[in-house]
């Protein structure tokens, strides 16, 4: 399982703040499973599209896109966080 964590907007958008997805060895990378999440469609087109910055963190540990994925991971995705 990838335990997958939504934080601030992404949480209101979503409306989802956690959930399980089994993981499969096709969820290789961070692209692999924002593909997976992007093709639920509807909100989740939107939040995930291509033009979408969304930042992620994989086991609590900033990543990109193209940060690999194991079975047992937790990733976090949330808004670029901005100061004044």
């Amino acid at each position: 399982m990838i335990n997958l964590l939504y934080f601030a907007r992404l949480r209101e958008e979503l409306d989802c703040a956690d959930e399980a997805l089994e993981y499969t060895p096709e969820l290789g990378t961070v692209a692999d499973l924002v593909a997976v999440l992007r093709a639920r469609g509807g909100s989740w087109s939107e939040v995930f599209d291509e033009g979408e910055t969304v930042m992620v963190a994989v086991n609590q540990e900033m990543g990109g896109i193209d940060s690999p994925l194991a079975d047992g991971d937790e990733v976090a995705f949330f808004p670029p966080v901005t100061g004044g």
